[in-house]
């Protein structure tokens, strides 16, 4: 989930979409929360929320759509219409927060979970 202050952002539907929401987020500061739950048998063994605060540049229309350019239909499957993973990462300023979370999984708290949960262990034997 994507917040601009008290607003929330989703998956642009086209490339106009993306445009208009970079065009937003342009020289701001926004969060990205990522979630994640462990349930075994209905019941939730753990849960935890991370966030990530992300400051892009007052870049240009040109920096933009070549970006935009560069990403392709990538854009359309990412909340806000960027991708930090990929060319997009050169219209930020600043990123704060560990980088699973802004690709949509706290990764390191659920490692430790399922650590002290002893499942990890078994993980790692089969290879994940």
């Amino acid at each position: 989930m994507l917040s601009l202050g008290t607003e929330l952002l989703h998956k642009p539907v086209n490339r106009a979409d993306a445009v208009t929401q970079l065009d937003h987020l342009r020289g701001k500061t926004h969060r990205l929360h990522a979630a994640v739950t462990l349930v075994r048998d209905a019941e939730i063994l753990w849960t935890d929320v991370q966030t990530a605060e992300l400051t892009m540049r007052d870049f240009t229309p040109a920096e933009r759509d070549e970006v935009l350019n560069r990403e392709g239909d990538a854009i359309l499957s990412a909340v806000g219409g960027y991708r930090l993973e990929g060319p997009s990462i050169h219209l930020f300023e600043k990123v704060v927060g560990d980088y699973f979370t802004v690709l949509g999984l706290p990764l390191l708290p659920l490692l430790a979970a399922l650590r002290a949960l002893g499942v990890a262990p078994k993980l790692i034997e089969q290879g994940l």
